[in-house]
């Protein structure tokens, strides 16, 4: 089976997209990151609402129900900041650490896959925005 992220809408929308501003996470720069128990090797495929892609080497997977399930991959993956589009397959209702996504590249109105990357463990997170706009 095929699955694309949710986050291909909001790319495909967008019409090319925003620049990436580059450096470690300007998305976490908002938020402190608290993680939660134990790394899991695989989240339920059917319970993923939508995707976040945080920089080349680290995807926020929000569940239904308010989990955030961070992925760190053990490799940067080319392109995905500047994408922020995947796709996936998988045979069980399962994503896990073994799987591999493959970056969506969008270009002259087409829709194709580029770099292959490897998952790593799903760890569970709790975001909580900063007040440093406020004092």
């Amino acid at each position: 089976m095929r699955f694309i992220t949710p986050i291909l809408v909001a790319s495909l929308v967008a019409a090319g997209g925003a620049a990436y501003a580059g450096g470690k996470s300007s998305k976490d720069d908002k938020y402190i990151i608290k993680t939660v128990g134990e790394p899991k090797s695989c989240v339920q495929r059917s319970q993923i609402r939508s995707t976040d892609v945080i920089d080349s080497q680290t995807i926020d997977f929000k569940m239904r129900g308010g989990d955030i399930y961070r992925n760190s991959l053990p490799h940067k993956c080319s392109g995905l900041a500047f994408e922020e589009a995947f796709s996936y397959r998988t045979s069980i209702n399962q994503l896990c650490n073994v799987d591999i996504i493959r970056v969506l590249d969008q270009t002259a109105g087409r829709i194709e896959e580029r770099a292959a990357c490897g998952l790593g463990k799903f760890q569970k997170i709790e975001k909580t925005r900063r007040d440093s706009d406020q004092g």
